[in-house]
């Protein structure tokens, strides 16, 4: 098939790399380039990089939602548009335009979690599952009906690293074999029971209130892991967690049972890796050779 596809972040490429495979991808769309680095140069997006490598075109207009930019997708005269992270909404005549629509992978099992972080908030709220949906892309926020969906269960230990990894693996087979069989697929209207909203994680959910049961703490450091990361704060430096797992014990919230092990308002969590200022993630027995831990953590 003729594909134009749209996204831009990592979780995007191995789909872009499945389509490429298997279709004739005319252009690739993303986001620009943004500043990033200690020198805050432009570096452009993983799927631009990716995308070029392949030696596919690529445009990343700020905006679909002028005539002139339009008129340029229009004019690939795509058979469907596949949209996976892309960060940009699309306006009627972008959606319009592929003849047989515009495809969205989306990282949830809807109508659960529709919106910007599905994954992240799968894990803090504590879902036992969650999957891969290939829906028709409508006008509303992540309401249109679904072509495939799969299911996976999310294990005890899972950031969502891993999660977005696995999940980036499924949608690029999912989205493959729905092209296969686009003709015989038959759309399947969201059900208006059970609508979540995966808002836009904010940077100030990310400090650690052990006060919190340890269920909570610990499905919060593996949610936000990598980024924007959880975090505590040791002697005035703001530490990154990143891997946990609940553990025995009780105390006072914040009380340093053992090692990184950590009494909350409801048991305990033991933190396996971290990150302290300026320095790469570590296990961690590396982290605590330079790190001393208080009593008690704030």
């Amino acid at each position: 098939m003729r594909v134009v596809f749209m996204g831009t972040p990592e979780f995007s490429v191995p789909v872009l790399e499945a389509l490429h495979a298997a279709h004739e991808v005319l252009c690739v769309y993303c986001q620009p380039p943004r500043p990033a680095g200690r020198g805050k140069k432009d570096r452009p997006s993983p799927v631009q990089a990716r995308a070029e490598a392949l030696g596919l075109p690529v445009r990343h207009p700020v905006s679909l939602k002028g005539a002139e930019a339009q008129a340029e997708f229009a004019a690939l005269q795509a058979d469907v548009a596949v949209v996976v992270a892309y960060g940009l909404i699309l306006p009627k005549a972008v959606l319009d335009a592929p003849a047989q629509g515009c495809l969205n992978i989306h990282a949830s099992l809807l109508p659960r979690w529709r919106g910007a972080a599905p994954i992240h908030r799968a894990i803090m709220e504590g879902d036992a599952e969650t999957g891969i949906c290939i829906m028709q892309v409508e006008a509303g926020l992540d309401t249109g009906p679904v072509l495939l969906c799969e299911a996976t269960g999310i294990g005890a230990g899972e950031t969502t690293a891993d999660l977005h990894d696995r999940l980036s693996t499924v949608g690029a087979r999912l989205i493959v074999e729905a092209l296969g069989r686009l003709g015989d697929l038959v759309p399947e209207a969201q059900a208006e029971a059970g609508v979540t909203y995966a808002a836009k994680i904010d940077k100030a959910e990310a400090r650690v209130d052990w006060s919190r049961p340890a269920t909570e703490v610990d499905r919060l450091i593996r949610g936000l892991s990598p980024f924007p990361g959880a975090w505590c704060d040791i002697a005035g430096e703001r530490v990154k967690l990143l891997r946990s797992h609940l553990a025995t014990g009780e105390g006072a919230p914040g009380k340093v049972l053992s090692g990184f092990t950590i009494a909350c308002g409801d048991g305990a969590v033991e933190i396996t890796e971290a990150q302290r200022e300026g320095k790469r993630p570590m296990p961690v027995a590396e982290v605590l050779r330079g790190l001393i831990l208080p009593e008690k953590l704030d």
